[in-house]
């Protein structure tokens, strides 16, 4: 579905930057909705999205199991 977005797992990216969750999300947001900016008033519930997808995002990949790793990704702050 969103094929430009990049994968953000080891070993293909050894270190993901918050921008690049972002990034990610965003264009998850917008592929979804079908918005590339939304309109003034679905700006929140926009953003709300963006907010959301980027955190279980994260989620995602610190609790990820990445095989032939002895532990999982390291936690971010």
């Amino acid at each position: 579905m969103c094929r430009s977005i990049k994968t953000l797992r080891p070993p293909i990216t050894p270190e993901v930057t918050d921008e690049d969750i972002r990034a990610a999300a965003l264009q998850y947001v917008r592929k979804i909705s079908g918005f590339r900016a939304p309109a003034a008033h679905n700006r929140e519930v926009f953003d709300h999205a963006v907010d959301a997808v980027a955190a279980a995002t994260q989620d995602l990949l610190n609790d990820l199991r990445i095989r032939g790793s002895a532990t999982r990704q390291p936690s971010r702050p």
